[in-house]
């Protein structure tokens, strides 16, 4: 007599319980993979919300043609367009092809007839004499303190000639 492997469980009876083990194995890796996906997902609630900028809906074409707007085709110049925003827009030109755009009233406090930031170089100064708040243009942050609210940033976008400042 040969050895023979003898199963307890006939084709059918095996292919069924396969089949339910890997039904199981499917419900709690979808399980697993749903509590994933949903502890993953983050909410902008944490954020800070600035309780002194509003969001203005706005969105302006810059044609770099144009003499007024031609700093924004050299590296390391900004464009400074009044009347958007709150207080005025600065486009700041990095050079390949970043741009970074903030709202030159003052995050820190109330807009009041003060609030609208000067721009010297990289650096936007609150010209209020209550306060010495400056940010840096590139990075939109307080120059001396990070805990203070930082520049509220405007999305940019280059399309051949033309520079698009929007929120």
């Amino acid at each position: 007599m040969g050895a023979g492997f003898l199963c307890k469980y006939t084709k059918t009876e095996n292919l069924r319980y396969t089949f339910s083990i890997f039904e199981t194995l499917m419900k709690y890796t979808s399980v697993l993979l749903f509590l994933l996906i949903a502890l993953s997902c983050t909410s902008d609630d944490d954020i800070r919300r600035n309780p002194f900028l509003i969001d203005i809906a706005f969105q302006r074409s810059l044609n770099v043609d144009l003499p007024q707007f031609s700093p924004l085709d050299f590296p390391n110049n900004s464009v400074i367009i009044p009347g958007e925003g709150i207080r005025g827009v600065v486009i700041y030109h990095a050079g390949n092809n970043q741009y970074f755009a903030y709202e030159l009233s003052d995050p820190n406090h109330a807009p009041n007839s003060c609030s609208g930031m000067q721009v010297n170089a990289i650096t936007a100064t609150c010209p209020c004499p209550d306060d010495t708040n400056s940010y840096n243009i590139v990075t939109g942050q307080h120059s001396t303190n990070p805990e203070l609210f930082p520049m509220k940033a405007y999305r940019v976008q280059r399309e051949g000639n033309i520079v698009r400042v929007f929120n």
